[in-house]
């Protein structure tokens, strides 16, 4: 497991800086202010670091930006990074910084000077957030090397308020190394067992296997799974960290750790992203290990469907009829909407035992999403305006992309079967829209309820701010804040 590079805080020391080695940080004002630490590093570099910081003003200098002196004269440094977020700054724009302090580093140790910085915590978990990479693959992996150190006037303040970000930071690159992971190696017996190992933190754990959930009757789930030599399994992780009895947030997540289609096949072209179809449930399982560290005052549970969606003998076929655990059919007929059959079961489980006092679906569920909001933003469906407020006011102060998407009943009409209770598809017309209707179905009266559609969002082909190419950990952040805003208790 990919875990963040260890943060230490210190107490400023500016007469250290000239001794150094590795990477230097100071943070400037957008009118190029100099604090103690920079004033320092002006004596040492003879003014350098002065006629740089007034020729980047002139040009126009922007808060969240970063440039670089190159092994600097006077200095042990083989650089120095000034950071530019003054006070008025935001969060998006420190977290931004410390990402390319995060990007750029390589092995080298990272002495950020941040001073009496209100943003140091913040810039902090940015370049933690940025240094991930997934290298668990490479016969000639580079070694995780390079230490980061804060100096700062109140360590141990900074440090207190850094500890729930780091903690966010390990629940991101969990849920990162999971949806990175080759199909081969995370199959559902291997998820399960990354989940279970998490009861060390406190987590309780759950495994249910097939016979258990025939019992259940979960047969839209196991539906999708029964052409697969892999086993489908529901993993139930429970973190009671608020009032006792108190009704849970529940969130649930679709974890089809490979999607060929099925019998209907997807083409060859691209279907190798198809590692990635885990991606609600990487982060629900992100979610839960970030609450669990940082000991949340909450009561949430995480409900995973592990399923493996593959052509064979065995296989579901269009036009089968398949009975859910609500008792509802459905006709299939495309096998490659499989997805809402995964989570309809799991999500009518969850309303039956824990009667959550809200309940969140995550899936990688259609192409149309993608259509629709391409991979700027993470696609929002839900039953209540609150609830649906509050997320998205915790995706926007954790600046993850999230946007309202409608419902109503001409879309779930588009649902009606002549042979069974509801068809999976409703045809190309407003899929995204039409998935959402469908899992609408299985929402009890009076449950808040939030779908979203990860599937441009989970994973993506070029870097973004705060991540490399590849898994983001989307919705670990928001989900997080959602809870710490709206579910603990003091």
């Amino acid at each position: 497991m990919t875990t963040p590079t260890s943060v230490s805080f210190v107490e400023t020391d500016i007469d250290l800086l000239g001794d150094q080695s590795g990477r230097v940080a100071i943070v400037i004002g957008d009118e190029g202010q100099l604090d103690g630490a920079g004033r320092r590093v002006n004596r040492l570099t003879k003014g350098a670091l002065k006629r740089a910081v007034e020729a980047k003003v002139e040009e126009g200098l922007k808060a969240g930006t970063v440039f670089s002196l190159a092994y600097p004269a006077g200095m042990a440094a083989v650089a120095v990074d000034v950071l530019c977020v003054p006070r008025r700054s935001d969060v998006h724009k420190a977290r931004a910084a410390g990402a390319i302090i995060g990007k750029q580093r390589g092995k080298s140790d990272v002495l950020l000077a941040l001073g009496n910085s209100k943003w140091a915590a913040d810039i902090t978990l940015g370049v933690v957030l940025r240094d991930y990479q997934f290298q668990d693959h490479k016969t000639a992996a580079e070694e995780r090397q390079g230490a980061i150190t804060v100096m700062c006037n109140a360590p141990d303040a900074v440090s207190q308020a850094a500890a729930p970000r780091l903690a966010l930071a390990e629940g991101t690159f969990f849920t990162r190394d999971l949806v990175n992971e080759p199909a081969n190696i995370l199959t559902t017996t291997a998820f399960a067992e990354r989940l279970v190992e998490m009861e060390a933190l406190g987590l309780q754990v759950e495994v249910l296997d097939e016979d258990e959930l025939a019992k259940l009757g979960m047969r839209t789930l196991l539906a999708v799974g029964q052409g697969s030599d892999s086993p489908s399994k529901v993993v139930v992780m429970q973190w009671n960290g608020g009032a006792e009895g108190a009704a849970p947030l529940a969130l649930v997540g679709k974890g089809v750790v490979f999607d060929t289609g099925g019998i209907s096949l997807k083409p060859a072209a691209g279907m190798e992203d198809m590692t990635m179809d885990m991606g609600g449930a990487g982060t629900v399982a992100g979610v839960m290990r970030t609450l669990a560290l940082r000991k949340a005052k909450a009561n949430v549970v995480g409900i995973v469907g592990l399923v493996e969606n593959m052509p064979s003998g065995t296989a579901i076929r269009p036009g089968d009829v398949v009975t859910s655990m609500k008792g509802d059919t459905v006709e299939i007929l495309n096998t490659d909407a499989e997805g809402r059959l995964v989570l309809c079961d799991a999500m009518w489980y969850t309303q039956e035992r824990f009667k959550p006092a809200a309940m969140i679906d995550l899936a990688t569920l259609t192409g149309a999403i993608i259509i629709g909001l391409g991979h700027e933003n993470a696609g929002v469906f839900s039953n209540d305006d609150d609830l649906c407020r509050a997320f998205l006011k915790a995706a926007e102060a954790e600046g993850e992309g999230a946007w309202r998407m409608p419902l109503g009943q001409a879309y779930d009409d588009m649902l009606k079967s002549p042979i069974a209770d509801m068809k999976n598809i409703g045809g190309r017309p407003a899929g995204s829209v039409t998935a959402a209707q469908f899992l609408q179905r299985f929402v009890k009266d009076g449950v808040p309820w939030i779908h979203l559609d990860i599937a441009g969002v989970a994973s993506v082909k070029t870097d973004t701010p705060l991540a490399p190419k590849g898994a983001t950990g989307w919705g670990v952040r928001a989900l997080d804040r959602l809870v710490a805003d709206a579910y603990e208790t003091e």
